[in-house]
């Protein structure tokens, strides 16, 4: 199933291209590509050590922007008996500040309600990020927890 479309970042002129595929479909390149870059973010950069790479990775759908070949923002999406759920959103530090975290989770939210209709969706978001994601229209399912020493809160979209 993959899933290609494109768009023109103005902040700094870049043409981005959004892609969504399995893990059957990504390219070992493909996955060195975005486990290097999960790794940088969730691993390096927040100091948290954890098995980032898991058993969700190979039943997952991956998205990210891509700019020629880099990674430039990635989420990963799964099903489950409960809904399906988004986890893994990040931007790479060298494109923050762009709108690129607005962009990638608006464009997942489209894929999984063209592909999933009247399904709930949900996230397990850092508590500090709790405002972005409302905006999107996620409300709060639980109170604030710990995950790898890192706060959080489960957050839904009912349909």
């Amino acid at each position: 199933m993959r899933i290609h479309s494109s768009f023109f970042s103005f902040e700094r002129g870049l043409f981005m291209e959004y892609t969504v595929k399995t893990f059957d479909e990504l390219t070992t390149v493909e996955f060195y590509q975005l486990i290097k870059t999960r790794i940088a973010v969730f691993v390096v950069e927040q100091n948290c050590a954890y098995q980032e790479v898991d058993a969700l990775d190979p039943v997952a759908w991956h998205t990210y922007l891509r700019n020629g070949e880099e990674i430039c923002a990635y989420t990963r999406v799964y099903k489950s008996n409960d809904g399906v759920h988004i986890g893994r959103v990040l931007v790479k530090e060298d494109y923050r500040n762009q709108q690129l975290g607005r962009k990638i989770v608006q464009l997942t939210l489209d894929w999984i309600q063209s592909v999933f209709p009247n399904t709930p969706i949900i996230i397990g978001a850092q508590a500090h990020l709790q405002n972005f994601y409302r905006t999107f229209g996620f409300q709060p399912t639980s109170e604030v927890y710990l995950e790898d020493d890192i706060p959080h809160i489960d957050m839904e979209i009912r349909p």
